[in-house]
């Protein structure tokens, strides 16, 4: 590591000043989820080691950034370090002592995902008495024939694994823009619901804010909660809202520019975002808020598809540095400023609004540090394949584990990067060692990193499916599946305590908050 890019050690509370001196930061913990959602600091956002090259210059764009890396004190921040420096970051530092020397400094930790973008949902409940009813109160109404309409606000994925009946997926930020046509009579009951609390409060007050005349309430607890009550929810459904109508349209135009007074909401031409993105001062995110199937039809070269939705509900996910420029991008406008107008109550100050359509229609690839595995160590996937058939190999796969746990090639074991080493010692190796991961990438980068020979299978999992290899099921965890937060409804066992468990932690966060003291929410 560069004398420039020394690791500087600093205590929990100059680091707790950092959070408020209006600068730009990036507060970053190195442990794997599962183990950071048992105890974190508030605003730290979660880039395991083990996929540390895969997602930080995505999340943490500019070079020059104050970054603030967080472990249990056991080697991961110096590891770390010598990684981002060498791909040139220069201003890096560390908490002296782990997370266990923040909360012995007295300070708060937070247990959970999400954390900043649940609380606000309870603080905005809070604060605007956000209207709710109870799975109870809501079987009520169907029976009793209520004029009512049920709005889904989560992506479509989660609306179809389970919904409340009746109800339509509008996900968040396309709740204006489509309620106008789904709910025309402003005698019409709008009920808005998610999965649990924060997308159901968020949603509902959206629409409040937008001026919508009809009675608009959350579904309190979600589908989590109507589940608890004893009712049974829909599966597999799949009714979605439809294309705006010029009345429709009209009426969210409306809505949003009273919205886009009411919070400040800022507009930006193409001229001033040219001029943001030469700006070497500052980090910028750019973000195309619309459905991913608008983004994927045609979108602003750069843009990262963030659903306006989802951008509120988990900004730790997409914004890694805290204090940087936001510029929410939308053709129609409408989905933009409301997603601007709550992540300026959120405590977000430099966010802009583009209205802007676009012709680009591929993703991206994130941006990799660190340098191409050799190519030798490479192995295609039908070389593997005889080598499984032949029982000549041993394969490793470092994907996250839902995906292992979906499918994998047969006979391949699960493993977490970092944690290779301790894993290889339960395995029986056997012949060649080949690694793989979902696309190839995280695999060649650990290959040329491991303390044994070891090859790469080139394209990963997705070049084995694309050569029409098969699947296997069956489980091989040489490491415990330290990698992911599994939702309430995921777990194994009882998940009707789980999420008990879970409501009640998100009810809980206002009091939390106020003790941390670092949250800038406006309502």
């Amino acid at each position: 590591m560069s004398s420039q890019s020394k690791l500087k050690p600093l205590d929990p509370h100059a680091i707790k000043a950092m959070l408020s001196d209006g600068r730009e930061l990036a507060l970053i913990d190195l442990r794997e989820e599962l183990i950071f959602s048992r105890s974190h600091l508030l605003w730290a956002r979660s880039i395991p080691l083990s996929r540390l090259e895969l997602r930080f210059a995505r999340l943490v764009p500019r070079k020059d950034t104050r970054v603030v890396l967080c472990d249990d004190n056991d080697g991961a921040t110096e590891r770390a370090a010598k990684i981002l420096a060498a791909a040139g970051y220069t201003d890096l530092s560390c908490l002296q002592g782990g997370i266990a020397a923040w909360e012995k400094a007295g300070l708060e930790l937070f247990s959970g995902v999400n954390v900043p973008s649940k609380a606000f949902g309870e603080h905005i409940e809070h604060a605007c008495h956000t209207p709710s009813v109870s799975a109870e109160e809501l079987d009520a109404l169907m029976k009793s024939g209520t004029d009512m309409v049920v709005v889904d606000s989560r992506p479509f994925d989660e609306f179809q694994r389970v919904s409340i009946p009746s109800a339509t997926n509008v996900p968040g930020a396309e709740l204006v823009l489509r309620i106008h046509d789904i709910a025309p009579s402003p005698d019409t009951l709008v009920v808005v619901n998610c999965a649990g609390r924060t997308r159901s409060i968020i949603g509902a007050q959206s629409l409040i804010n937008a001026g919508l005349p009809n009675k608009v309430v959350a579904l309190r607890n979600g589908t989590m909660g109507y589940t608890l009550a004893g009712f049974t929810p829909d599966s597999g459904k799949t009714r979605r809202y439809a294309d705006p109508s010029h009345n429709g349209l009209a009426f969210a135009k409306a809505a949003t520019e009273r919205v886009a007074q009411k919070f400040g909401v800022m507009r930006i031409d193409q001229k001033a975002l040219a001029s943001f993105r030469a700006d070497t001062t500052r980090t910028l995110y750019v973000f195309d808020v619309r459905d991913p199937a608008d983004y994927a039809a045609g979108h602003l070269p750069g843009a990262i598809n963030a659903p306006g939705g989802q951008l509120v509900q988990a900004t730790d996910q997409y914004a890694g540095t805290l204090g940087a420029r936001l510029v929410l991008v939308d053709d129609r406008e409408v989905r933009a400023v409301m997603t601007a107008s709550w992540l300026r109550q959120m405590g977000w100050r430099d966010v802009f609004v583009l209205a802007a359509g676009g012709s680009d229609t591929g993703r991206s690839a994130a941006p990799v540090l660190g340098p191409a595995p050799p190519p030798e160590l490479g192995i295609d996937a039908k070389e593997l394949s005889e080598l499984v058939a032949q029982d000549r190999v041993t394969v490793v796969d470092l994907s996250l584990s839902p995906a292992y746990r979906k499918g994998h090639i047969p006979g391949a074991w699960f493993a977490i990067r970092t944690r290779l080493q301790q894993a290889l010692a339960k395995i029986p190796v056997n012949g060649t060692l080949v690694l793989t991961s979902e696309d190839g990438v995280l695999a060649g980068l650990t290959a040329v990193e491991a303390h044994v020979p070891a090859r790469y299978l080139r394209g990963g999992n997705a070049a084995w499916t694309a050569a029409g290899l098969s699947f296997s099921a069956e489980a091989r965890m040489a490491d415990e599946p330290l990698d992911y937060w599994p939702k309430p409804y995921e777990r194994p066992g009882n998940t009707t305590d789980a999420m008990n468990e879970y409501l009640s932690w998100e009810v809980d966060l206002l009091p939390r908050i106020a003790r941390d003291g670092t949250t800038r929410f406006m309502a």
